[in-house]
């Protein structure tokens, strides 16, 4: 049985549009949110962007963070910081996935969830 339309509270749109300027300001590339409410229960969107090194992965995490922080929204946890192949930033009603380049193309979550609607975010 497909799971119950659910509707998106606008300010959690806002947010994930917030995180995604904040990727691309450290020039993240292959920014997209897959909007999983209707998929899942676990969350409403996921926002992937990818980095082309550990360093940039680290800062356009970190960048994220600060900037929802300084809107009000703190994260709930935030995984692989240190690594910088995989940040996983938990903010409940969105998490965002931070890859390097190889590691997004080895877990490749947009064929996983390839039925979701898309959005893609450009500068």
């Amino acid at each position: 049985m497909p799971a119950s339309p659910q509707k998106i509270r606008p300010e959690i749109t806002e947010a994930v549009e917030r995180a995604a300027e904040s990727a691309l300001e450290r020039k993240a590339t292959d920014v997209v949110a897959l909007e999983l409410a209707t998929m899942s229960g676990a969350t409403d969107y996921f926002l992937l962007a990818s980095g082309q090194s550990d360093v940039q992965v680290k800062a356009i995490a970190e960048n994220i963070v600060e900037r929802l922080k300084e809107a009000g929204l703190r994260a709930e946890h935030v995984e692989g910081l240190q690594g910088g192949r995989w940040v996983l930033i938990d903010y409940i009603d969105f998490v965002v996935h931070v890859f390097h380049e190889e590691a997004r193309s080895f877990y490749q979550l947009e064929v996983l969830w390839g039925d979701a609607p898309r959005r893609d975010f450009h500068d």
